[in-house]
């Protein structure tokens, strides 16, 4: 059988029938009864466990599950909140493993091990691995664990994934295996493939300030910017661009809040890799100066602050496809993409655009969620956990 993919979307308002009902819409355009991996995004609204026991009494018990919580929910016909959706995969050339560990924020190494222990090394027939791995969005330890996954899964597994996301409520984040839900953990599906599975990545942000470096920082807060307070900083780099852009006074704006949210969604910031940027997503938490990011930011980071058009981020998101497409010759089943909250809080209303951007280039099903942070680490590479950006994994035919 060759892969096939097939997605479905519910917002029912009871748990378990909202995941029946995903599944059963999934299931309708399958060309089988026969599924072997499911991915599921579920919002906080609901109750992640009837949400899979629905799942489960329409896809069978056979099939390996592995999913989150979600800031939003998508499939390439829909974009929505208070949803629950699925993509199903039935395929003869893909073999799907799954694995938790727990105690992240204790020891990311150990739950690293613990989530991989019982995955397989190697596969007879299926020579290439890669990794799906989705963890607690609140945990901080995003870049660190993108790189102990690669240790642990070796250096010629690609991974993707993203960190569980709850609406911007930052209360609690969930990642789903199988039929266990928890907090605090990592989620991995490994699959094994005859073909390599083409992933990419992308941002669609410039750079609109100078190099500025971290001078003080401790873990995930930023408090001074080339010896200035870093809130400081950031506000003179954006004020001349918020003014013509949101037409306001950034000075003016309360620095918790609906707005404050928006622009500085809009103006992150990007660690300098000598021409390219890794996205990073500030907010502000006291009025002391300090910005807090999502991830650890160390001292002597050079960062330049940058500005993500909303035309340039839903073209971003349509090259991101590309790019993936265009490491294969094979025709696509599906997708899986696993983008930014922070995009839509750019974008808006304009989410759907960057969403159908992408399913127009594929021609093909896919399903993702809105997430706290994207894992994208391609053979090779020591640095793989992203903000604002497009992830994006293929599952050719």
């Amino acid at each position: 059988m060759e892969t096939v993919v097939s997605t479905g979307h519910a917002t029912d308002s009871e748990s378990a029938r909202a995941g029946r009902h995903a599944a059963d819409s999934a299931l309708a355009e399958l060309p089988t009864d026969r599924v072997d991996f499911c991915h599921l995004f579920c919002s906080p609204e609901y109750a992640y466990e009837k949400v899979i026991d629905g799942v489960r009494s329409s896809i069978g018990s056979g099939a390996e599950l592995l999913g989150c919580s979600a800031a939003g929910e998508f499939t390439g016909n829909i974009v929505a909140t208070e949803s629950v959706v699925v993509a199903l995969v039935a395929s003869d050339s893909l073999r799907f493993f799954t694995g938790l560990g727990t105690g992240l924020r204790t020891s990311v190494s150990n739950t690293v091990r613990e989530a991989v222990g019982d995955l397989p090394t190697e596969v007879g027939g299926y020579p290439y691995l890669s990794a799906i791995s989705l963890h607690d969005g609140l945990s901080g330890v995003g870049e660190q664990l993108a790189l102990v996954a690669q240790q642990k899964l070796g250096p010629r597994v690609s991974v993707v994934g993203g960190a569980a996301s709850d609406r911007y409520e930052q209360e609690a984040t969930h990642v789903f295996t199988n039929d266990t839900v928890t907090d605090d953990a990592v989620a991995i599906a490994l699959v094994a493939s005859q073909d390599r599975l083409p992933i990419a990545v992308g941002h669609g942000h410039e750079p609109i300030s100078e190099p500025m470096t971290v001078t003080a920082a401790d873990g995930c807060v930023v408090s001074e910017l080339d010896g200035r307070p870093a809130y400081e900083v950031w506000e003179a780099a954006v004020r001349e661009h918020v003014q013509a852009e949101f037409g306001v006074e950034i000075d003016e704006v309360p620095p918790t809040g609906p707005q404050m949210l928006r622009i500085m969604g809009a103006f992150e910031f990007g660690v300098d890799q000598g021409g390219t940027y890794k996205i990073r997503w500030p907010r502000v938490e006291a009025d002391d100066g300090t910005l807090r990011f999502a991830v650890e930011i160390p001292e002597g980071t050079v960062l330049r602050v940058m500005y993500g058009r909303p035309d340039a981020q839903i073209e971003s998101a349509r090259e991101t496809v590309r790019e993936a497409m265009a490491k294969t010759d094979d025709s696509i089943a599906g997708a899986f993409v696993y983008d930014c909250a922070c995009r839509e809080i750019i974008l808006e209303d304009r989410f759907q655009d960057g969403v159908s951007a992408m399913s127009e280039e594929l021609g093909a099903p896919l399903c993702g969620y809105e997430t706290y942070g994207e894992m994208c680490l391609q053979m090779g590479q020591l640095s793989g956990f992203h903000n604002t950006s497009s992830v994006v994994m293929l599952l050719p035919k």
